[in-house]
């Protein structure tokens, strides 16, 4: 075979030496978007989205974990018995300081007056400070057991309550023994007092109270020591008027008309007189008439702070309620962000694998292992954050302490159940993509770009 002319041989060698450089500048662009590929953004992004959801899983476990604790509380909160029936009474105040009411028997006249008047539709009930309130008369007690020796006295520190006959009938507060005032308890009568259960079981542990006498104030101040002993008449229920959460502490109540003069002054000028009157139904006009028999009564005295003790109940828990509301919905978002959030990486993360899912299908990958496999990936992320959730919910609910009632920080239903249900949260959100991609047709995502 003859060889071809030199001509040809040499554009023939051109032509080598051209195709030869074409490759090298055909791939400069493909090693160029490997080397982008590569580079530190697109390799941490996916780390940056697994760390925000296992962030949004424990955040919203730890606000949870606040909401139930709060909601527990405060149920249990609501379920506690005052102790006394706070339906139909409204509740006024009158201040009597220097108002020519210190002598006790004006003031026993001005509080019969009143009750007698009308249209008042009940008898008024008072006593030396409103329910529910912060401020309270607290003076020191010295019990005489009888059978001890002359001039022996043990101090004790309780509540002094004073008020009209019929007040435990007014408030419905039962007497467990004993008897409740009567008329006959008047200013010239055997001074008498009635106490609570708290006080009865904490200064006279497995006795009787009713064979005792006490002494009040003496010593405390100059006015109390006027006052004589007293014999115990009576012992009712506790009543939690200083607020739910807490427990009924010791009391005692004391007839007004037997007070003297001296302390009759001294209570009138610390604390206003404090009206109750239960009715047997609320209209929004009885507040104004009842002011008005008591200013004439009082002779021009105004009555001030009229509310019905449904209210008045209702404001001492309106603290926990609103914490409970409030952790309630940042807790509840918390969970909507979480869910959205791993619903929103295994959707992007479906699509990202589409052509990589395609190949795992023509390779001859079922449908139920990719679906085990995004469940998988999303759940672990999930499981993570409620781990690390819980390690911060113990420690961070301890803020809580002050507002829980009848719940402990580390309440074990609560601790089981919030994770629980967020996991459940957590796997529909998994599940919904991880369907998407069962579902995927292995010729359309191998043609995906």
């Amino acid at each position: 075979m003859a060889l071809p002319p030199a001509a040809e041989i040499s554009l023939t060698t051109a032509s080598i030496l051209f195709e030869r450089r074409a490759p090298s500048t055909t791939l400069a662009p493909c090693f160029a978007r490997s080397f982008a590929v590569l580079s530190p953004m697109p390799l941490l992004a996916p780390v940056i989205r697994s760390v925000l959801i296992v962030g949004e899983v424990a955040l919203a476990l730890v606000l949870l974990t606040g909401a139930a604790l709060l909601i527990r509380s405060y149920v249990a909160l609501r379920s506690v018995r005052p102790g006394f029936e706070v339906h139909n009474v409204l509740t006024t105040q009158m201040s009597l300081s220097a108002t020519g009411f210190e002598k006790t028997s004006d003031l026993d006249r001005l509080v019969r007056e009143g009750g007698a008047r009308h249209p008042l539709p009940s008898r008024c009930r008072n006593r030396g400070r409103g329910l529910l309130r912060a401020a309270r008369n607290r003076l020191a007690a010295f019990l005489h057991h009888r059978g001890a020796a002359a001039g022996r006295t043990v101090p004790r520190l309780c509540r002094m309550d004073f008020h009209l006959p019929e007040y435990f009938d007014a408030f419905k507060i039962p007497v467990l023994r004993g008897r409740d005032f009567t008329e006959r308890d008047a200013a010239g009568a055997q001074g008498v007092v009635v106490i609570n259960q708290a006080m009865a079981n904490r200064f006279w542990p497995g006795s009787n109270p009713l064979n005792n006498r006490l002494r009040i104030g003496k010593f405390v101040r100059p006015e109390y020591n006027h006052d004589t002993a007293r014999q115990i008449v009576g012992i009712v229920g506790d009543v939690r008027d200083t607020g739910l959460s807490e427990a009924p502490r010791p009391a005692m109540y004391v007839p007004i008309a037997q007070l003297p003069d001296e302390v009759n002054a001294v209570n009138l000028r610390l604390l206003p007189l404090a009206w109750f009157v239960r009715v047997r139904v609320t209209a929004p006009s009885l507040g104004p008439a009842i002011q008005n028999e008591l200013r004439q009564a009082s002779r021009g005295l105004p009555a001030t702070e009229t509310r019905w003790m449904d209210q008045v109940s209702t404001q001492s828990v309106a603290r926990t309620q609103f914490n409970t509301f409030l952790m309630t919905i940042f807790g509840c978002s918390a969970l909507l962000l979480a869910a959205i959030g791993i619903y929103g990486l295994m959707a992007y993360t479906v699509q990202q694998r589409t052509q990589e899912i395609g190949i795992r299908i023509a390779l001859g990958a079922r449908h139920g292992q990719l679906r085990n496999m995004i469940v998988l990936q999303g759940m672990q992320l999930a499981l993570l954050g409620v781990g690390i959730g819980i390690a911060s919910a113990f420690g961070l609910t301890r803020l809580l302490a002050g507002f829980l009632y009848g719940v402990r920080m580390h309440d074990a239903m609560t601790f089981m159940t919030v994770p629980v249900a967020l996991c459940l949260v957590a796997l529909l959100a998994v599940w919904i993509p991880s369907r998407r991609a069962s579902r995927i047709d292995a010729v359309k995502a191998l043609r995906c770009d």
